[in-house]
């Protein structure tokens, strides 16, 4: 039986030879000169300017989610447009059944995504919700 997962073992450890071993060679065979030129962060050739702690719109990281989860969503189905293509070849019966599960698959998926679409989630710029600012409303004078 341990025979068996002899190949993972293997694998494995020459795996982690492979990345160890390079990161080795890396720090052996670069060389050490750091100026205050090379030590500033590069942003494309341009000079830094300003703090690097920015805050950034969360909406940004929710329309990147949105966009990751359907991506991935979307990635999952070629597989079964794969196994569809078999399924044709054995039996009508589980293709359909396959054809069904897709479906609704797709079906939640046009749910989910007018939910998000339905609570703003999508929207980039929202309307503001009241005259005041939250600054304004906590000003206790």
């Amino acid at each position: 039986m341990l025979y068996d997962f002899a190949n993972i073992v293997v694998f494995l450890v020459l795996t982690g030879v492979l990345v160890f071993g390079t990161l080795l060679v890396g720090r052996l065979v670069r060389t050490q000169k750091p100026t205050p030129e090379k030590n500033t962060i590069y942003e494309c050739g341009e000079p830094p300017f300003g703090s690097s702690w920015v805050r950034y719109n969360i909406r940004f990281y929710n329309i990147a989610l949105v966009f990751l989860i359907f991506d991935v969503e979307v990635v999952c189905l070629f597989p079964v447009i794969l196994v569809l293509q078999h399924f044709k070849l054995i039996s009508r019966t589980l293709m359909l059944v396959a054809v069904g599960e897709v479906a609704f698959f797709v079906v939640v998926l046009v749910i989910a995504l007018i939910y998000a679409w339905h609570k703003g989630a999508l929207d980039w710029l929202r309307a503001p919700e009241s005259p005041y600012s939250v600054e304004e409303s906590h000003n206790p004078e």
